[in-house]
Parts: structure tokens; sequence; C-alpha cells
């Protein structure tokens, strides 16, 4: 039963604790409750002002399980003190967002403007042990026909006051209910354009296009286009994730797998924007088997230039035959089919997508790219949950996952040491996950985002946190490498896809390609660069494989 209360009131009620879901903290709310009015009039009680200086650094508790019999210790841990502010008015002043604002109406800021900065102004995730502890949720209570909620980019500024009731959600968790928001101020953030490759140059990009399928609206295409040919500056090949089948969801258990209606929309709208006429490779997944959304049927394929770069076609793959690396000597090793999926029967693969793998020509040079789009972290606890820390669950599969590949690039490599390997894609996993470490394991393959600087690894932004989730890892014969994650999408409210995509520049080595190579390659892609040596083993002082140049300096050998 509701009665007619105003701000200033005091009442009596009934409370209770209320748990949103299971593995997540109560919330203290009203049930059934009955109002009594005991005085009219009252000030309301000033705001507790929250500075960069309230908030503790140690993010939560880590008793190995549960934390909710443990006492609250507010000035000691962040979630504790978010938790023994819940119901209280708090005031923040010229908040930085840290991601953009969401379709919920959502903005996640920062009390703690120098913990963790990214180069762009958004808050870096480092580490299972460094949570991000100065973000918070901000949403409003004011009627948006009042006051429009801002619509922000990373490093935009709530300037001024913004104050209102904290609340948590499992969606986000501790929230101000803002009556009172600050001014937008927008600091300008712009999406970046990469330059383009040079002659000698070959450019593999990776891109997240985010559930894409041909019934989609024509300005995702236009979007997704203008990426590839303004900010990536027209790749020479691009590994795609999350491609949807010729209907999309919409057509669930209707047997539909064909992307060809997509890729050849996305490839019209690429010529649209200016670029080539890019063609594609896949395979067609078995209908419902690959994760994702339900009859969307997602999987990985390959966008490729054919002015710049042959693809090796090699007939036999398809959803469940294995591609296996052939050895003779009567050419170089090369693979049984290509485009193929590496070991597609294997239980890691089992409801999600599996790599796929392609043998490419470029001026001469044989160069193989696997496209890849791990499982994903569903199922895995939040960061500010009860269970501390929290059970990463989704983990044991990428895991294997990471092993399959590992063994199969592996193989490759043994068969050809000097074979020239660009592994990419969306993980969904950080570059300090055992998925990546044990992907990355021997040193056959380097991780190139830990090549940059720590304030710029990242390509997605989740719950204000920039975490790097897409990865670009190329063997040792790749030379001159020039990497680059090209930020376009998860820093901003208006967005094409929720990744930003990535791209490595590079002269492959001097290994032939095999006989079988296709339509070979065309000579407008330029004059090769004279071969260089480059000795792997030897690292600058940052500890950088020297055939990268060092993020930390300019040149650092």
């Amino acid at each position: 039963m509701t009665t007619d209360v105003a701000v200033g009131d005091a009442v009596t009620g009934a409370v209770a604790e209320y748990r949103p879901s299971s593995g997540f903290p109560t919330t203290t709310e009203l049930t059934s409750a009955t109002w009594t009015t005991a005085s009219r009039g009252n000030e309301p009680p000033d705001a507790v002002a929250i500075t960069e200086n309230t908030v503790p650094e140690q993010y939560v508790p880590e008793p190995g399980g549960s934390i909710e019999s443990l006492p609250l210790e507010p000035s000691k841990y962040a979630l504790d003190l978010w938790a023994a502010h819940e119901g209280e008015l708090i005031s923040i002043v010229d908040a930085r967002a840290v991601g953009g604002t969401t379709a919920y109406n959502e903005l996640y800021v920062t009390t703690k403007p120098n913990e963790h900065p990214t180069a762009r102004g958004g808050s870096v995730y480092l580490g299972y042990d460094a949570t991000n502890s100065g973000i918070l949720t901000v949403q409003s209570l004011i009627p948006f026909s009042e006051q429009p909620f801002p619509q922000a980019n990373v490093g935009d500024v709530l300037t001024g006051n913004t104050s209102g009731p904290v609340e948590y959600s499992q969606f986000g968790g501790y929230t101000v209910q803002a009556s009172i928001l600050g001014e937008l101020k927008d600091n300008g953030l712009v999406r970046e354009v990469t330059r383009p490759q040079k002659g000698g140059e070959l450019a593999v990009a990776t891109y997240n296009v985010e559930n894409l399928s041909a019934v989609d609206e024509q300005a995702k295409f236009d979007g997704l286009a203008s990426g590839i040919v303004k900010h990536l500056s027209l790749p020479d090949i691009v590994t795609l994730e999350e491609i949807q089948d010729n209907n999309g969801p919409a057509g669930a258990n209707d047997g539909v797998v064909a992307a060809d209606q997509t890729l050849k929309r996305f490839a019209d709208a690429i010529v649209a924007a200016g670029g080539p006429r890019y063609e594609w490779r896949q395979i067609d997944p078995q209908d419902m088997t690959d994760g994702g959304q339900p009859g969307g049927n997602i999987r990985v394929g390959f966008l490729f230039n054919p002015k710049r770069v042959s693809f090796v076609d090699r007939p036999g793959g398809d959803a469940t035959t294995a591609v296996d690396v052939v050895t003779n000597e009567k050419s170089k090793p090369h693979l049984s089919v290509s485009p193929g999926r590496v070991d597609p029967g294997n239980a890691a693969w089992q409801n999600s997508r599996k790599p796929l793998v392609g043998e490419f020509a470029f001026q001469g040079k044989a160069v193989f790219v696997v496209a890849n789009h791990f499982a994903s972290k569903g199922g895995d606890q939040s960061v500010h949950g009860i269970n501390q820390p929290p059970n990463r669950s989704s983990e044991v599969q990428r895991v294997k996952q990471a092993e399959v590949l590992h063994a199969f690039t592996d193989k490759l490599l043994a068969a050809d040491p000097k074979a020239n390997v660009v592994v990419a894609g969306d993980l969904n996993d950080y570059q300090f996950s055992p998925t990546l470490q044990t992907l990355a394991q021997g040193d056959a393959l380097t991780a190139l985002i830990n090549i940059l600087p720590e304030n710029e690894r990242y390509s997605y932004v989740f719950e204000g946190r920039s975490q790097a989730l897409d990865h670009m890892l190329v063997s040792r014969t790749p030379r001159q490498v020039d990497y680059d994650v090209v930020h376009i999408n998860s820093e901003f409210a208006m967005q094409s896809s929720d990744h930003d995509p990535q791209i490595v520049r590079f002269q492959p080595g001097n290994r032939p390609a095999s006989p079988r190579s296709g339509r070979g390659w065309s000579s407008s892609a330029g004059t090769p660069r004279p071969a260089r040596q480059a000795d792997v083993a030897r690292r600058c002082r940052h500890r950088v494989p020297m055939i990268f140049e060092c993020a930390q300096v300019h040149r650092c050998r």
C-alpha cells in the first residue's frame, strides 16, 4: 500500500533483504510495507561525498568462498564501502566516463581518475588481483523528458555534482541512482585510423562484427564497412568473428546454415564505402552446434583483397573434416584442406566456434592464418558477487581450446619452422589468463597485445573496465612486425560492434608458396624489401623480441 509521502517526511515501515539472484549480495528493500508518517518537513541528510581518496584500493576480500559471513570493512575494501552506503545519498564531482553510455541508459564512471587510466580516458583491467575499485555505475531518477540521459563516450566528464542513493544491481554492481545529474562535458574522443600498409607489407586484421546477419539493417553493414575502408585502411586479410547465417536468430531450427548473403552484403558495403571487392572463405557449421544466439549459426571466416593476396583453395574442407599438415618431398608443407577447421570433433569445441585456418600467398610467400572465436564467458561468477575470488568456470573450456590450437600450430611449425603463421580472433580471455599462457607456451607464437604499453592493452569495455579479449599472435618468421589495436567501437555510445578491430602489418619470411597457390599474387602489391636476418632470441632492454618495435621507446634496437 502506498501513502502520501514527500521529501523530508520521517516514516517507519517493514524492510527486508532481497537477493536478486544466486551468487549476488542481498539488497535492502521494502516488501508489503505499511507506512506511518512520523513527522514532516525534516531536512534530508547531506549526501556523503565520495572522492578519489574515499574508495579503498583493494576491491574485496578473497576468502576462497562466500564473503557474506565476513564483517564489512569499508575502510579496507571497495565493495564493502559501497555496501555500507547502500540506500544512502552519495555525491561525486567531475566524474569521468570509463565506458560509453549503454543501450540501457547506464554510464560507468570512475571515482579514482588516476587508477589504471588508459591512454584515451578509460580504466584498463590488468589482472585478476587488480580489479578497478573506483568504478561506479550512474543511472538517473530524473524523467528523461526533463533531462535526457547523457550520451557519453570514454573520457567525457559529468561536471559538477552527481548525487543520489546507492543501490546494487547484479547487472553492473553498485549504482548511484542520480536525482542530481552533472552536465556532460564532451572531451572530443575520436575514432582511430591506422596507417595503410606499405607495398611489401602484408596487413592482417581481425574484427568481431557482433552477430552480423543478412537481415540486419543497412546502417550496421555501412558502419562495419567504414571500419574496414577508413579506419583499418583496407587490410589484405580480415578474420571475421560472429558472422551469422542468412536469416540470423529469427530462423532457429529451420536448417539454414549458409552465410553467403551475409558476406555478400558486407562485401557490397565495403565497395560502396570506396573499398575494393573483397572475396571471402568460410565453412558452414552444422545447424545449432556452434553456440551464440540460437538459430544464428555463428561462425568465423576470412575476407581478403584478391588484388593484394591470393587464397590457396584446397578442396575437401567441411564442418566435420579436420585440417591436417601435409609434408612430402615434392612440395613445401601445406594444408590438407583450405579453408579447414581445426580438429572440429574435439570435445573442446562443444557448443563453440571451431577455428578456421586458411593458406594464403602474398608476393610468392606462403602465409597461414587461423581465425578464432573461443568459448564465451557465460557462467562465470561476477567480480562484484558474493563468491571471492569468483569462479571462472568457462575458463576450463578455453584452456582446452588453447591446447588443441597450440597442438595444431606446433605441428605446422614442426613441419616448417619458418612458416608465416598468424593466429587471430576473439579468444574471450585476457592477456594474463591461463588461456593465453597456454596458447603462447613455448615462444613459438608471440601474443602481440603484450608488446603494447599497459594502458593500451584493450579491445573491449565491460562494466567500465577496458580489457583485452581479442588477440593476434604471430610466429617468429614475419619481419618488421607492426601491430595496432584500432579503437573505433568499444569506447563509444554509438557502435558498429562492441569490439575494436586489430591489425598487424609485416613482411613475410622467405619461404616460397607451395606450387598449388591458386591464382598467384598481384604484381601491384609492390616489391618486397630485402630480407633482414632477425635473431628472435635477442631481446631489447624491455624484454621485447627484437623483431618487434618496442612500445616503450620508438626503436629500442
